[in-house]
């Protein structure tokens, strides 16, 4: 399990370097967790009370509209998977999470992480950077998708996560490009 634990570690440590003591208060708080493919993490209809960190696995994050499924997130090992809405106002997310392969996740509860938060400034300083690093990358992905192509967009992912485009299908790829899939093929065609 260590060694399952040690890429979050490290993820975490990225965010906001931590001392070992209050790492490993964070590390035992964690519950270990499995899901299936297909599994629902956190869904519209009900308030998420746990974070999760990706051990093993590759999950969207999707809205419903005009009777479709709209990918905006994609996550895969060591990424946090969570609902702002759901765990700052303790209400419902807009969002469902799945899982696109079986995923080995580590959890804590909101309540368990409040607490190191109140205790331990520099977990509280984690949070606090891991939020602002989180804002960015939204605000990213935004702006990307007000100014760039589709094309541009595809070439960004396959820069940034070339494995995704193996593991995740050509569907949900699309969706998150905001084409269809016969407008994805073409890109690809073009490269």
């Amino acid at each position: 399990m260590q060694a399952e634990l040690a890429p979050i570690t490290a993820k975490i440590n990225s965010i906001y370097p931590l001392p070992q003591a209050e790492l490993q208060l964070l590390v035992d708080s964690l519950e270990r967790v499995t899901y299936p493919k297909n599994q629902l993490i956190i869904c519209t209809t009900k308030v998420e009370n746990h974070l999760y960190f990706i051990a093993k696995g590759i999950a969207r994050a999707y809205c419903h509209a005009e009777n479709q499924q709209v990918t905006f997130w994609f996550g895969q090992e060591t990424d946090l998977i969570l609902s702002y809405h759901s765990y700052i106002n303790q209400q419902p997310g807009y969002e469902n999470i799945e899982l696109l392969e079986n995923g080995i996740l580590y959890r804590i509860s909101d309540q368990a992480l409040q607490s190191l938060y109140q205790n331990h400034i520099n977990l509280a300083n984690w949070g606090r950077k891991f939020v602002e690093l989180e804002l960015i990358k939204t605000e990213e992905r935004l702006i990307n998708r007000q100014f760039k192509s589709a094309a541009e967009r595809y070439q960004e992912l396959l820069a940034q996560s070339p494995s995704l485009l193996k593991r995740v299908s050509l569907k949900h790829i699309a969706s998150y490009l905001g084409v269809t899939q016969v407008t994805l093929s073409r890109i690809r065609a073009e490269r």
